[in-house]
């Protein structure tokens, strides 16, 4: 049987529609605002190999990294028909541990093997640990919440009820996980049905042939696209403000080697991992390579395993873009992350200049915030949003500005690079959580000027209906976003707490911070790097 290159491309259509559709599901099924409204989740297809083979058009963070937490998953379980995995251990394929994945095997009838997995990821708005929201200041992993390694949350279509009953005696917002996670699982049974109707549909030797097909066809674009790179070496740093403990700023170094259709990225030279929570695991770091290297690619591509088959990573163990237990990790996702991108496009900006955009505003600015609801909020009881007396928690990322390129202007107010996801409509978080949005507008001229300008970000004001306990876990408040081919710099974010009786606090990049009622937090994000003069 030969493959069809016209059937190639449905093929590549239908695995990809059924990741989108699995995370429509989900989204429709969550509880919580950060996965409802931000969309803060991802859905992948894998083979029966655990190869990726088609992601939804959702978080880059999530989805290259993924891979690593399905191979776990398959090697440390035994994995039947009707069965679901979950996990989010940072050290055996996860992120931060908000971030809980769920793996689920698909069988055809009588087989003995399954031909696809699906997965999916979302990040809980807790788990657990030392602040509410789970994304503190912390120094070691365990001050972070509850770490899962590989369990079986379903057995043979059942939920394990044991294990569900343990992670959820371990959260403050019980209601709100829960329905989260029965919304993941919801999201595997669909891609189970749509996956299994469509080996129906065209046979079992027909689809693996275009499975395997999707991975040699992404393999080939990969190398077409690094042999239209000049050989050579190309070098860049760059550097996050600091961890959060000490003032020093945290170097990440790259060297990259392309040679023919090959590319070698080696991290070498980057910071020890920190006392702070910065520190990015192997997954992370791969991920990240994985969403540049995929960003050169001017064709439709296949988000296929195979993509990273002709690039070799090494990150050094023990540095903070691949640490190891018991580090701390919940910042290393979300910042360490974006920093990564930037210094590979800065890399390759040296071998493509008429190709890669200025730096973007380099940091999700992740705020996490929580208390108990004095009164019920808004004077109304909506479905989801919790009652007098009850905890709450809340996380959410910032938008700021994209980066500008050769051909045009950066966007202002966008998620960019390792972060895909929405703001929190206004309307939502003030019905859900005792807050009252004050000030959203797009900071003016804070993006570089150059012959093409880089994208503003935004000015958010939230004002606290009760006393909480928030953490912010930025960057780009000392280092600024750089402009390329001559285009200036953006403007670095700031941070502040506006206090009941006026007196204002400037909070630094990262910080856990106690805030009275009435109080004002107002985060100004970074703008973007210009490109050109």
């Amino acid at each position: 049987m030969r493959i069809d290159p016209t059937e190639l491309e449905i093929f590549k259509n239908l695995f990809h529609s059924i990741a989108e559709e699995m995370g429509a599901a989900l989204r429709r099924s969550a509880f919580s605002p950060n996965i409802k409204e931000r969309r803060d989740y991802s859905c992948a297809v894998f083979d029966g190999k655990g190869r990726a083979v088609a992601m939804g058009d959702h978080m880059p963070v999530h989805l290259g990294s993924m891979p690593i937490s399905v191979a776990t998953a398959i090697e440390k379980l035994p994995l039947g028909p009707g069965d679901i995995a979950m996990l989010n251990d940072p050290f055996a394929g996860g992120t931060h541990l908000p971030d809980i994945t769920m793996v689920m095997p698909i069988y055809q009838k009588h087989a003995r093997a399954p031909m696809f997995y699906v997965a999916n990821r979302a990040h809980h708005a807790d788990v657990g640990g030392a602040v509410p929201a789970s994304m503190g200041l912390s120094e070691e992993i365990y001050q972070e919440g509850l770490r899962i390694p590989p369990v079986h949350l379903a057995r043979g279509g059942e939920v394990q009820r044991d294990v569900m009953a343990m992670l959820l005696a371990n959260v403050r917002t019980v209601r709100e996980r829960e329905g989260d996670l029965t919304a993941q699982i919801a999201a595997c049974r669909l891609g189970e049905r749509r996956l299994t109707e469509l080996a129906n549909k065209h046979g079992r030797a027909k689809v693996q042939l275009y499975l395997d097909g999707l991975q040699n066809y992404s393999a080939r674009l990969m190398r077409a696209a690094l042999g239209r790179i000049p050989n050579g070496l190309y070098r860049a740093e760059d550097f996050l403000d600091d961890d959060g403990f000490s003032d020093q700023p945290v170097p990440i170094r790259v060297a990259i080697r392309i040679q023919g259709q090959h590319a070698r990225v080696d991290f070498t030279g980057s910071a020890p991992s920190c006392r702070g929570s910065v520190n990015a695991v192997y997954a992370i770091t791969y991920s990240a390579v994985f969403y540049v290297f995929r960003c050169l690619l001017g064709e439709d591509v296949p988000a296929c395993a195979a993509l990273m088959e002709p690039i070799e990573d090494v990150a050094p163990e023990g540095t903070v873009v691949n640490a190891r237990p018991p580090a701390a990790v919940a910042a290393g996702n979300v910042e360490t992350s974006q920093r990564i991108v930037d210094v590979l496009l800065r890399a390759l900006a040296k071998a493509l200049p008429d190709m890669i955009p200025a730096a973007s505003q380099g940091t999700m600015n992740n705020l996490s915030f929580g208390g108990t609801v004095l009164r019920t909020v808004g004077g109304t009881v909506t479905k989801n949003a919790p009652r007098t007396g009850e905890p709450f928690a809340y996380y959410e990322t910032i938008a700021g500005g994209m980066g500008a390129g050769p051909a045009a202007d950066g966007l202002s107010a966008v998620h960019t690079h390792m972060t895909n996801s929405l703001n929190t409509p206004i309307e939502a978080l003030e019905s859900a959580y005792p807050v009252r949005i004050r000030r959203y507008s797009i900071r003016r001229n804070s993006g570089g000027k150059g012959k093409h300008r880089g994208g503003d970000g935004v000015i958010r004001e939230i004002e606290f209906l009760t006393d909480v306990r928030g953490t912010i876990l930025s960057d780009r408040r000392r280092f600024a976003p750089y402009g390329l081919s001559g285009g200036r710099p953006g403007k670095p974010g700031k941070n502040e707490l506006i206090l009941p009786n006026g007196k204002k606090r400037v909070l630094p990049s990262k910080a856990t911070f106690a805030a009275p009622k009435s109080s004002i937090l107002r985060i100004s994000t970074p703008g973007a790097g210009a490109w050109g003069e």
